[in-house]
């Protein structure tokens, strides 16, 4: 058990009536964490662990905008959000990483790439490289074999990964045809309540991505204009 729930559960039930003849049905419903923006509380940070744990996937809010998230080594993650958000194989999941010292595990650094992340991180970025053999291959662009790497700088998402201890690999909440990420805890919550396991709402949130900076080719080239500033890089 963890904070009173079962460290199985992903998700919160509902009994249903049905119509007609036959015993109610059970729907599965995404669970709604409100967490303190600074100051998450240990016991709910504890029951998301657990879900992500546990193969779930989440709505959570960084300091760039809302992203779905799953853990490492989750299955069905990957193919999840790929079905929601209409992504072919080629898409650049990211590895939200606690600090430098994870997300040198899962990509390729020479020593110009190091200083160049560590001085724009943490922050609203998202890095282009080389994966290494610790990425599953699932989670990697087929062809290139990189990966999107970032460290961000909210408290609650920080919280979450010291917790789990590996990284959370997420993809912006931008659905198709949409300009903007969705923003909001309880909207989320209402269109995706049968598709995600949980939600995580901290208040206010951005609508702008990270900025995208491909460093796989020796060079910096900015690929997607968002949140952070890409004057360091052009």
């Amino acid at each position: 058990m963890v904070g009173g729930w079962p460290v199985m559960c992903v998700a919160a039930a509902a009994i249903v009536p049905r119509s007609g003849f036959g015993e109610p049905r059970v729907v599965i419903v995404a669970r709604y964490f409100d967490v303190h923006p600074s100051d998450p509380q240990p016991r709910l940070v504890a029951q998301v662990v657990a879900m992500l744990s546990d193969d779930a996937l989440i709505a959570y809010p960084t300091d760039s905008c809302y992203a779905l998230g799953f853990e490492l080594d989750s299955r069905t993650g990957a193919d999840r959000i790929r079905r929601i958000r209409h992504l072919d194989d080629r898409h650049h999941f990211t590895l939200v990483c606690s600090d430098f010292a994870q997300l040198g595990e899962f990509v390729q650094l020479s020593n110009a790439e190091f200083r160049t992340i560590k001085a724009a991180t943490p922050g609203a970025y998202t890095f282009i490289l080389a994966a290494t053999r610790e990425v599953p291959k699932r989670l990697a662009h087929p062809r290139k074999r990189t990966v999107g790497v970032r460290i961000p700088n909210h408290p609650v998402v920080r919280a979450l990964l010291r917790q789990l201890g590996k990284p959370l690999v997420s993809s912006t909440l931008l659905l198709p045809g949409e300009d903007e990420p969705m923003h909001d805890g309880w909207t989320i919550k209402d269109r995706f309540d049968h598709e995600i396991d949980a939600v995580i709402d901290s208040g206010a949130c951005g609508t702008v991505p990270t900025t995208v900076v491909d460093l796989s080719q020796g060079y910096p080239e900015v690929v997607r204009v968002g949140a952070g500033d890409p004057s360091p890089f052009v």
